[in-house]
């Protein structure tokens, strides 16, 4: 438990560091070498999506003062947990415990396209007119508590190591800011990055307003599940310069930019054309 301890010690400032460490690298990259330009200005759209970070991570700290880590700790002191039964070594039960937390977080992101009253809140982070890093942090409060919940039985069901669920919320946090990065690979180093990592062009085909092209591509981090489950799409229907960004029916609303109404928005009245549900294609 000494190690554990230290963990927990150190979360906040590893995550804290990591974090920023990740936001700055990914904010100068698209300076520098953007991939789309952004039609709506920068200034509000990055007060709204950061303070609705800023809100919701408030909201968590909350309601789940211990978080992910925290809960691991109590299951691995008390040996709660399928893992904890299985006579495998320590670094395999690392490995299987990050990459079940990542299917189950794919899972839970295609529940929150299917079902109606998880889209509506999961509609405020596709709502977004552009897309950039700060997409990778716009979140409706109540969508992190829920994900939170789904989070916190899956540690509790396999009783992951601490160094597991620190490693996989670390992970999970960069690879979002990553691949809603307003920045391009060379094609070659983007199809083999793609056997390991969810890149910008594959997950921004996710946030077209094409339906189809809406309810695919749903990992944040790992691709195979994608691959495997018939989410996958390789390309938009047209270019990634000129594809549409957004939800169709919201793209000439400018208060997808105001913080105040991201968390208003799920409790608004929604056309039918909003719905989304999950599609497979090849």
């Amino acid at each position: 438990m000494v190690s554990q301890l230290n963990l927990l010690d150190y979360e906040a400032k590893i995550r804290f560091g990591i974090f920023f460490g990740i936001l700055t690298i990914m904010t100068l990259w698209e300076i520098v070498a953007p991939c789309r330009r952004l039609s709506t200005p920068k200034t509000m759209r990055w007060f709204s999506n950061v303070g609705l970070l800023v809100l919701g991570t408030a909201v968590l700290h909350t309601v789940f003062p211990m978080a992910t880590v925290g809960v691991a700790a109590i299951a691995n002191e008390h040996q709660w947990g399928m893992l904890q039964s299985l006579q495998i070594p320590y670094w395999q039960t690392v490995v299987f415990s990050i990459i079940l937390l990542d299917f189950t977080t794919y899972l839970q992101h295609t529940l929150f396209h299917a079902l109606p009253a998880l889209w509506r809140l999961h509609k405020v982070h596709h709502v977004d007119l552009d897309f950039d890093v700060t997409t990778g942090l716009r979140f409706h409060p109540l969508e992190l508590l829920l994900s939170m919940v789904g989070k916190l039985a899956v540690v509790l069901l396999l009783g992951s190591p601490v160094i597991a669920v620190l490693l996989f919320e670390v992970i999970l946090n960069t690879t979002s800011m990553f691949n809603h990065g307003n920045v391009s690979l060379p094609d070659k180093l983007d199809r083999y990055l793609r056997w390991f990592v969810v890149t910008p062009d594959m997950h921004r085909i996710h946030h077209s307003t094409i339906t189809q092209e809406t309810n695919s591509n749903y990992g944040f981090n790992l691709p195979w599940w994608d691959y495997i489950l018939g989410t996958y799409c390789h390309r938009p229907s047209v270019s990634h310069t000129a594809m549409t960004i957004g939800l169709a029916e919201h793209q000439k609303d400018r208060r997808a930019e105001r913080l105040s109404w991201m968390l208003v928005l799920p409790f608004l009245n929604h056309p039918a054309s909003s719905k989304a549900g999950v599609s497979h294609h090849r």
